[in-house]
């Protein structure tokens, strides 16, 4: 929002909400009707590809969206090495808003505006018009509107919306008042509206000039260097013709220069071309990749999950996945099966994102594999390759700890990491499956006064070590399975061994549960049992008369950097015990691995957790898992 709104600021379909959609439904299926309908000759092609193009353009702007965030997660060529706020990430939530009202102005203008129906399909001539105009008058007319718009009384009612994002991304582009989105779209309107009315607009002409537009746009925003330098060796003059990424960042930054839409030459006319824009530009190319001192390496867990991570959807990203799907992810099945077939291709581990805290460069890789894929045998020598192939990059990058989350720390696909570090004796890098910390949180969130527990769910090196300190601090805990008991003796000291029993009843009220928690056993629960997960995924199904903790988590300090996430208060400020136990093992400066049968002690690792600023997190009924 400006600091000071003016009139036209809101979308007239804001209160809408997610049924701003619908407003195009109308001419949508009229469009489709009339296509059906009419015969070959009588069919206004045009008219019908309206919507099919703005599916194009959202796409296309998801597209860079991903793109940019992959690249400012690696950290090559960046222009400003800071974070983006969340507030900047809601405020840039309606980036498609721009693409509704670009939608109801065409369907009106090609049906009110005379020679806007029945356009054919190519013309060389409004093509060339088209272009010729775009470097004319609307360059030229934007630099002066632009201009304008810096005044304090539009600036302050209006533009300082747009530039509240000092850190851009390709979506910052279109975020603007409604207003100003009105007066854009008359400027880019004179290039189509007058090759309609010389009789020379084409299908070609519209679509490729408002794909011109959407891509120098989205390029224009990005936080990295994208332009590459032989392009002003081969053709020194195109640094008047085009700008690039770390001219238009200074805007951003400057306020008071680079003024031009796409083309700088009218900065350089008028005297208001950034002194340091070549400087910003060189060291922007030449920056390298950063090295990361702590990663979290984690893995996808189904073919959905790529949307909720910072290269899908960012109101996903901002939510924590739970085992209910959106059902707006049904219509997305081409791109689902598209990222599938690309994570059977990929053959490497990738950097998901960025963050800072304290002295520490942080980073999340993860390995392009599904939780399906790390249950079937056959995969589990493949798996293995590209965890060890992460681990031994990770290690001659530098990093000082590797955290192993989800099923990376599998007890059958790797012995809990001991597997790596049997294998590669000399790993500089300390590997972290952070066992300790995910104990500590689970005992903390156990009642005070609890005599009864049910251990339940498919045993691990957490659950042997939450058995070891519940029956020692003098809680019963029970085993529904046989075979889970004898299991279990074999971690708890025989002295405390009449606190573990076998018990066929599921009556205790309070359930410490892991992965395999089956429907049947959840049935068998009590009313108001409450169920304390040890695992890294929650149960895929709930009792409504029950209560459900989230898997173990914390919430993180404030003094975190670069969290790129969105819209949801919760899973911006929270973090698995897995990965803080990485960070906290880093910040502590531990030796050793904390994998295979090792685990640290829990008082000293929950304690170290809290004065880093880790806080514990308690959330009833949460069917949710965190990253």
């Amino acid at each position: 929002m400006a600091s000071r709104p003016g009139i036209l600021t809101e979308w007239p379909w804001a209160p809408l909400g997610s049924f701003k959609y619908l407003i195009l439904g109308p001419w949508a299926v009229h469009a489709t009707y009339q296509f059906l309908t009419k015969g070959p000759g009588e069919r206004d092609v045009g008219y019908f590809l309206i919507f099919p193009y703005l599916l194009f353009r959202m796409l296309h702007n998801q597209i860079w969206i991903s793109l940019s965030r992959y690249r400012t997660a690696k950290g090559r060529k960046l222009i400003l090495d800071k974070g983006i706020e969340f507030e900047q990430v809601d405020r840039e939530s309606n980036w498609d808003d721009q693409i509704l009202l670009n939608g109801i102005l065409f369907y009106v203008g090609l049906k009110t505006i005379p020679g806007g129906a029945h356009l054919p399909f190519w013309r060389a001539d409004g093509v060339i018009i088209t272009a010729l105009l775009h470097a004319g008058p609307v360059e030229f007319l934007y630099y002066w509107l632009h201009r304008a718009l810096h005044h304090h009384f539009l600036y302050s009612r209006y533009h300082s919306h747009h530039h509240s994002s000092i850190v851009t991304e390709p979506i910052t582009s279109v975020i603007h008042p409604f207003a100003e989105h009105i007066a854009y779209f008359l400027l880019f309107a004179i290039p189509l509206y007058t090759t309609l009315v010389l009789r020379t607009a084409s299908i070609v002409s519209f679509s490729g000039y408002i794909a011109y537009i959407d891509f120098m746009n989205n390029m224009g925003h990005c936080n990295f260097e994208i332009i590459p330098k032989w392009l002003f060796t081969i053709f020194p003059p195109i640094k008047y013709l085009m700008y690039t990424p770390s001219f238009h960042s200074l805007h951003h930054t400057q306020f008071r220069t680079n003024y031009s839409l796409f083309m700088p030459i009218y900065d350089c006319v008028y005297g208001t071309m950034d002194k340091s824009t070549d400087a910003t530009y060189e060291t922007s190319v030449q920056k390298m990749e950063e090295s990361p001192d702590v990663v979290h390496l984690t893995h996808l867990t189904n073919p959905e999950s790529i949307y909720h991570t910072r290269l899908g959807f960012a109101s996903l990203a901002s939510q924590p996945q739970t085992s209910k799907s959106n059902w707006y992810l049904w219509l997305m099945w081409p791109f689902t099966v598209a990222s599938v077939i690309f994570t059977r291709v990929c053959g490497h581990s990738f950097v998901l994102e960025r963050n800072s805290f304290k002295q520490l460069n942080l980073q999340s890789w993860v390995v392009p594999r599904f939780n399906v894929q790390y249950l079937l045998k056959w995969r589990k020598e493949a798996i293995n390759g590209l965890i060890e192939e992460a681990i031994l990059d990770a290690d001659k990058k530098g990093v000082r700890v590797l955290s192993l989350g989800l099923l990376n720390q599998g007890e059958e696909l790797n012995g809990n990491g001991e597997l790596y570090i049997k294998k590669h004796r000399k790993l500089r890098i300390k590997l972290v499956d952070g066992s300790s910390l995910a104990v500590a949180i689970v005992l903390k969130s156990i009642p005070k006064g609890t005599s009864q527990v049910l251990l339940c769910g498919k045993l691990n090196k957490v659950a042997s070590a939450l058995a070891k300190a519940l029956c020692q601090s003098g809680v019963q805990v029970c085993a529904a399975n046989e075979n889970d008991l004898e299991k279990l003796k074999e971690s708890v000291d025989s002295k405390f061994g009449r606190n573990l029993v076998h018990s066929t009843s599921y009556s205790p009220k309070l359930w410490i549960v892991g992965d395999g928690l089956t429907e049947e056993e959840q049935s068998k629960a009590l009313p108001g049992t409450i169920f304390i997960p040890f695992s890294q995924l929650p149960p895929t199904k709930i009792r409504k008369d029950c209560f459900y903790h989230s898997t173990p988590a914390m919430t993180i300090p404030s003094t975190f950097k670069n969290m790129h996430s969105c819209e949801n208060w919760l899973a911006r400020r929270v973090m698995s015990a897995w990965r803080i136990a990485g960070i906290v093992h880093a910040l502590e400066g531990w030796e050793g691995h904390e994998c295979g049968g090792t685990i640290f002690d829990v008082e000293k690792a929950w304690e170290a957790a809290l004065q880093h600023g880790f806080r514990p997190l308690m959330i009833p009924n949460a069917q949710v898992a965190f990253p």
